[in-house]
């Protein structure tokens, strides 16, 4: 056989394998999963990495599948009404027009009745052509009780007993359609968040008697939440209201001496590995669970996904093989500074350009511009930067603008009052301190934010914030990090190299007291006597800064390094991409 019908046969061998569920012994289940802005399957943090942990194994040819469920009225589109309180409708979109229905359908039982589940496919095309497929399940057809077919509508909505199904849909429904789509050789399903948790219940049905370590042989288990109020409760009597008395049996049997499902408790009782999302994150969940044997994975971003056009161009040209390797952005310190800031300035007259288009504000290119664009919820006070005006307008009138978003959640009116101050505030500063907000906060808004901005600003309380992307997606293209000193920035910051802290440093007595006021004293005194003469007259400075948070930042806060430390640490797999 010559070597060309060799390389013939051995593609085509690969080509088999790639297709064949058989060779996929890794499953990703996660509530919500971001691929893309046309597909509204997510909400913020947690589903865009999801999905761009999706991405990079794809890039990097790991043999695994993702799972989540297909939400008809997406998250929700954003408006505000005359009082600047956040108004919600559903999303329109048609799954027809992005993803494959397939004929593979399964049924379980809830509330009595029995209730069936289809499936439909994205498959995700990694940088060397490997497919990774991703599943979205769906109830919402002929088949189902008028009732049933809602419970893939809204993602987050409902009541617990709404929360409850779809999670047993996602868990159970999940595996069970996983096995009827050929995935019978699974070694590692990988739980993002206890949403999934239930699959656990599914694995001891299958394997017909009890035996937890048999369980926690197949299960990893991330975590994402520092505040135990964060996680999800079911009590036994409302879950007697949805499953069969031998499932709930069963729950009993795995979780003895309780009075609920802690799903969180679900998942890290039968895993084999656990993990937090930042090693600040470990520590607060080992003294949370009493389990000092939590790991963490850093998380990380997806570099393809999230870098701008120039940067993108002007890392390939510096620094060959980047892309597949990001770790390589270490090199970055050697690109030409002028190359740098023309790229960086390119992608900031974008954001105003944008911006100008949504909101028909003209913001000036040459003035410092800070982003904040996160979930609104109340520990991430979005409104700490204006919490003193008085100190603001000292500091910087005429010198920095400010482009916000952000979505709270439609029943967190705690999220939305922040909104209803920010946006009150913002009148007040206006002239002097340019504002504006952009509605309906997305992925394609993200990236525009993150890559246009000069300094990005991130204010959560400590410790809630377990680790945080939206910083992540800044460094990758040299956008400096002005943060409190929680999740992941505790790793990523070197003051005046890779950015500025805000507020001391995090301390074991956190929790139990924190003085707030110091944040904000200290957010002003720093941009104005380091940030705003640093961007104004140390230019050099700036941009010297902006190389090492590319090359210190960019090259480890991303999902390629996380991808491979959970195929090391907790997928016990190789593959061809390392």
């Amino acid at each position: 056989m010559t070597s060309m019908h060799q390389r013939e046969l051995g593609s085509s061998i690969r080509k088999l394998m790639e297709s064949d569920p058989a060779f996929r012994p890794v499953a990703y289940l996660s509530m919500e999963i971001g691929i893309k802005e046309s597909l509204p399957t997510y909400s913020g943090g947690l589903g865009i990495l999801a999905g761009d942990i999706l991405k990079s194994a794809a890039d990097l040819g790991v043999p695994m599948v993702g799972l989540t469920l297909l939400y008809r009225k997406g998250y929700f589109e954003q408006s505000f009404n005359a009082d600047g309180w956040q108004t919600e409708k559903p999303v329109q979109w048609q799954p027809v027009q992005e993803l494959t229905l397939l004929p593979n359908q399964v049924s379980l039982t809830l509330q009595n009745r029995e209730v069936h589940v289809r499936v439909w496919q994205y498959e995700i095309i990694g940088a060397t052509g490997y497919p990774l497929p991703v599943y979205f399940l769906d109830t919402d057809f002929d088949n189902n009780h008028p009732d049933d077919r809602k419970l893939t509508w809204h993602l987050y909505g409902g009541d617990q007993i709404y929360r409850l199904c779809q999670e047993m849909v996602l868990g159970v429904g999940g595996l069970r359609m996983l096995r009827d789509l050929g995935y019978k050789n699974i070694e590692t399903f990988h739980m993002n968040e206890g949403h999934a948790g239930f699959l656990t219940l599914e694995l001891m049905r299958e394997q017909g008697y009890y035996d937890p370590e048999k369980i926690r042989d197949q299960v990893i288990f991330t975590t994402h939440t520092p505040v135990p109020a964060g996680h999800d409760f079911f009590r036994f009597d409302l879950v007697d209201k949805v499953i069969s008395q031998e499932a709930l049996s069963n729950l009993k049997r795995m979780l003895p001496n309780a009075d609920g499902v802690s799903m969180t408790e679900l998942g890290i009782r039968f895993s084999r590995y656990v993990n937090a999302v930042s090693k600040k994150h470990a520590e607060v969940s080992r003294n949370m669970f009493n389990m000092p044997e939590i790991d963490w994975v850093t998380n990380g971003v997806h570099p393809g996904t999230w870098v701008s056009s120039g940067m993108r161009r002007l890392f390939t040209t510096h620094i060959p093989g980047w892309e597949r390797d990001p770790g390589r952005l270490v090199q970055a310190v050697k690109i030409p500074p002028e190359e740098i800031w023309t790229a960086h300035q390119a992608s900031k007259m974008r954001l105003l350009a944008g911006v100008m288009e949504q909101t028909g504000r003209q913001l000036d290119p040459d003035v410092l511009t800070i982003g904040f664009a996160r979930r609104a919820a109340q520990y991430k006070r979005a409104d700490l930067l204006l919490s003193n005006i008085r100190r603001l307008m000292e500091v910087g009138a005429g010198k920095i603008q400010l482009v916000f978003a952000g979505k709270a959640h439609p029943r967190d009116d705690g999220g939305k009052t922040v909104l209803q101050r920010l946006l009150t505030a913002s009148q007040k500063v206006d002239e002097m301190i340019p504002i504006v907000f952009l509605e309906n906060y997305d992925m394609e808004k993200g990236a525009l934010i993150t890559q246009g901005v000069d300094l990005w600003l991130n204010t959560p309380l400590r410790p809630r914030e377990a680790s945080g992307t939206s910083g992540m997606k800044c460094a990758l293209n040299g956008v400096m990090n002005f943060s409190v000193l929680d999740g992941w920035w505790i790793e990523g910051w070197l003051e005046d190299v890779t950015g500025w802290s805000v507020g001391p440093e995090p301390s074991e007595s956190d929790m139990m007291h924190y003085d707030e006021s110091l944040d904000a004293i200290d957010l002003y005194d720093k941009l104005e006597k380091k940030i705003i003469p640093t961007y104004y007259h140390n230019r050099e400075k700036w941009i010297w800064m902006m190389q090492r948070t590319i090359a210190l930042n960019g090259s480890f806060f991303n999902t390629h390094r996380v991808t491979r430390e959970y195929c090391e640490k907790a997928y016990n797999i190789s593959f061809r991409g390392m």
